[in-house]
């Protein structure tokens, strides 16, 4: 860990402090405004004058930043995800106004202004996070212009996912990241002469790629361990499935098992519970404008408003629903046309300039607007908000043992693939994907893909 690291890691820890006193103050004195007062007179100030005030909100500053800390949000790592990372946030101010609210209520002493914790609530989650934000964008600018705290890289590996792991941090300096020497191979005797000999010094070494020797990787590892530099590597498919495992045991017997997915008991209840408000409120929310799209789609073209296409979920088939935003009869003319078919690594079927689009399907399509009928399917319990794409019969028949990985959860609306690359991604890449979704599922995973997606609904238009 660079020394960099730890003193913007610790900067977060005074920056959180006063971004929490700032919430508060700002709530009081909003409170207190003549535009507030005549709207609500103001009748706490004379059993919590701003004196008391004042060492109330250090007390729950100080306990704000504790709560951050129990949250995980003081972890310190080189790559933070922005949505994961605002999510955190908004749970612990929401934990630590829930303990103000409590004492508030068994002291009976202190002030009655909800309109103060509400708004205090708010600017606390905006004010945090720009905080965080400026932090973050002083680092990174710091990384990125001075090299300041970067990691010198070795990378061994020479196949798609090494050119991939390459490609990422020479694309994206502000990460961090600098290669110092790439190889193709592991030549145990090449890199150390290479990490002794060369002047710069080597932080971390990165296996890109499983395909190695037990021995070698182990010979690789014990060099880094004994020259105090960091080892990463790419796991494989067991190392991936033996993250996530369950110990039993059975009449004094240990029993290891290793579970597909760790979506299961409460964690099943809680997604179902999220997709049921959500798919509703979407429905209720969204009904206006499907009348609309139904009147364009009827006058555009001859044919139904809604189509029916048969998925497959868990073993069980079923309809899914979509705007119309193909001729009639589009489905029977696909073999006619599966010629000009540009995805040749696998099942799928994606044309460029697709004749059966209509007018009309084309603008659904580039906006992703022909999918929201799917919250009838969501409604239903067919489809989830989040998880792998819905599968066809007919693609399925094609699939190889390890792409049947994805048929383990519900299908969803939107998931990893379409927020990584959509239909522009291999189909290998999606499934490897999908697989790592379901084998490390979590809530707060759910939430990130699905403001993930209302980013790439404005930014990505390969649909279209």
């Amino acid at each position: 860990m660079k020394r960099s690291e730890l003193i913007f890691g610790a900067l977060l820890v005074p920056v959180d402090f006063l971004m929490f006193l700032v919430a508060g103050m700002a709530a009081y004195f909003l409170r207190v405004s003549p535009l507030i007062v005549k709207w609500k007179p103001v009748l706490f100030t004379l059993n919590l004058p701003f004196e008391r005030y004042f060492f109330l909100l250090l007390a729950v500053s100080v306990f704000g930043v504790l709560i951050f800390a129990i949250s995980g949000l003081y972890k310190i790592s080189a790559q933070k995800k922005l949505f994961k990372e605002f999510f955190q946030i908004v749970i612990a101010v929401s934990a630590t106004i829930l303990v103000v609210i409590l004492y508030i209520f068994f002291s009976r002493e202190l002030f009655e202004s909800r309109f103060i914790v509400l708004v205090a609530w708010t600017f606390a989650i905006i004010f945090v996070s720009l905080g965080r934000f400026f932090v973050k964008k002083l680092q990174r600018y710091l990384v990125g212009k001075y090299n300041v705290g970067t990691h010198n890289v070795v990378v061994i590996g020479e196949d798609r996912i090494t050119k991939k792991i390459i490609k990422e941090i020479k694309t994206n300096p502000e990460l961090g990241y600098r290669i110092i020497r790439h190889f193709s191979d592991i030549d145990i005797n090449k890199i150390k002469d290479f990490i002794f000999g060369e002047g710069t010094h080597t932080d971390e070494v990165i296996l890109a790629s499983y395909k190695y020797e037990r021995n070698d990787v182990l010979e690789i590892l014990d060099f880094c361990e004994e020259q105090r530099i960091d080892f990463k590597f790419v796991p494989n498919l067991f190392q991936t499935l033996t993250t996530n495992v369950e110990m039993n045991t059975l009449d004094g017997v240990p029993l290891i098992e290793i579970k597909k997915t760790p979506l299961d008991g409460w964690g099943k209840i809680i997604k179902r519970s999220m997709d049921f408000i959500g798919s509703l409120l979407g429905l209720i929310i969204l009904s206006p404008f499907f009348l609309i799209f139904a009147i364009f789609i009827r006058l555009g073209s001859e044919g139904p408003i809604f189509v029916k296409l048969k998925r497959i979920s868990q073993r069980k088939e079923f309809y899914l629903y979509k705007f119309r935003s193909m001729v009639k009869d589009a489905e029977q003319m696909k073999k006619d046309l599966w010629q000009y078919n540009e995805r040749n690594d696998g099942p799928l079927f994606k044309m460029k300039n697709d004749p059966r689009i209509t007018k009309i399907g084309k603008f659904l399509r580039k906006y992703r607007i022909d999918e929201l009928p799917q919250l009838i399917n969501v409604l239903r319990g067919e489809i989830s908000l989040i998880g792998p794409r819905p599968h066809q019969p007919d693609e399925i028949e094609k699939y190889e043992k390890h792409h049947k990985k994805v048929l383990l959860v519900k299908p969803g609306m939107t998931g990893m693939a379409q927020i990584s690359g959509s239909s522009d991604l291999p189909f290998e890449e999606e499934v490897k994907l999908d697989t790592y979704y379901i084998e490390n599922w979590s809530l707060s995973k759910d939430i990130y893909i699905l403001l993930k997606t209302l980013v790439v609904l404005l930014k990505d238009r390969s649909a279209c």
